[in-house]
């Protein structure tokens, strides 16, 4: 049986590593740190949250509708905002501000929304535990089970959409050459919305993951948004694979390490949890600043295969 902190963890680790995901997509095809992921997480919180409210059932059965909402976000974000700074030529760093100022448009029509729930519907939306709503399946919380699902599919479909579709091939070309690929007749608009599209999709997709496991409010986005970055950053900006591991990595090493270290230092330490995605961001900018994507993966398991088969020759003679 998984302990609780464990499985608690990978749940949380699943939800980041499709949101690092969602920010490596958008970066890769636009160049364009997206700041306003973290509020897009958090609508796919308050979509799955509302329609479990009124229509009940199980919250997983409104995840799909999670991700479309977090699609049209996208959207949104490309069209009114992106889309037309592209045009202008404007700079990464123009790019970058751009959706700090989306972002908290988004944030402030939660709040509105947040306040519409409280006095129309009677609901209480600003401090929410999703968790009261999860099962068990073989002794085994549901969260954690669908965490790993969706990232290990997730990560199958990108992969047969990036290799075996000719639109997937087209996307891979932009992301190398925009240029050239414009040259050779790809629409690089295409490619700009579907990268706007999956990166907000996945968002929120991981905002409503992420609920399962922490307490939902209006500013959960902004809480775990050095988290998500920093799975972004350790994954490598230029890898989508990279980017759902590092997530992975980042969000098992905050969730269960801060775990760990209050066991043996004291409670204290709870509350310097974002002290863990920090460092991890820091270290890798200064030492792996390609993240885990960029190391010679092939060269190590070389070594290690000649290690290990150096060993056994060893052990057999």
């Amino acid at each position: 049986m998984i302990p609780p902190v464990l499985a608690s963890g990978l749940a949380y680790a699943g939800a980041i590593a499709l949101m690092a995901c969602g920010i490596t997509i958008i970066y890769m095809c636009t160049r364009t740190f997206n700041f306003a992921h973290a509020t897009m997480a958090t609508w796919g919180f308050y979509i799955t949250y509302t329609c479990l409210m009124l229509y009940g059932g199980s919250p997983y059965q409104y995840f799909p509708l999670s991700f479309l909402f977090g699609a049209l976000l996208g959207a949104i974000c490309y069209f009114g905002v992106n889309r037309p700074l592209l045009k202008r030529k404007a700079s990464e760093i123009t790019l970058m501000m751009s959706t700090m100022g989306y972002d908290m448009a988004l944030l402030a029509t939660i709040q509105i929304f947040c306040d519409f729930l409280t006095y129309r519907l009677g609901l209480y939306p600003r401090m929410v535990t999703m968790s009261a709503y999860d099962v068990e399946v073989a002794g085994v919380s549901a969260s954690t089970l669908v965490s790993v699902i969706l990232a290990v599919s997730i990560l199958t479909i990108l992969h047969f959409f990036l290799t075996k579709t000719k639109f997937g091939i087209a996307m891979r070309a932009t992301i190398e050459n925009p240029v050239l690929a414009s040259a050779i007749g790809i629409d690089s608009e295409k490619v700009y919305l579907t990268a706007w599209l999956l990166g907000g999709g996945l968002a929120s997709l991981g905002g409503a993951l992420a609920s399962m496991v922490i307490t939902g409010t209006p500013v959960m986005g902004n809480i775990i948004i050095v988290t998500m970055f920093a799975g972004s950053i350790l994954g490598g900006l230029y890898s989508i694979y990279g980017s759902l591991l590092g997530g992975f990595v980042v969000g098992l090493a905050e969730y269960v390490g801060t775990y760990l270290l209050s066991l043996a230092l004291g409670g204290w330490v709870l509350g310097y949890r974002m002290v863990v995605p920090l460092v991890i961001m820091a270290v890798t900018l200064l030492f792996v600043p390609r993240g885990l994507a960029g190391l010679p993966w092939e060269k190590l398991f070389r070594k290690i295969r000649a290690y290990v088969g150096g060993r056994l020759k060893g052990v057999g003679t």
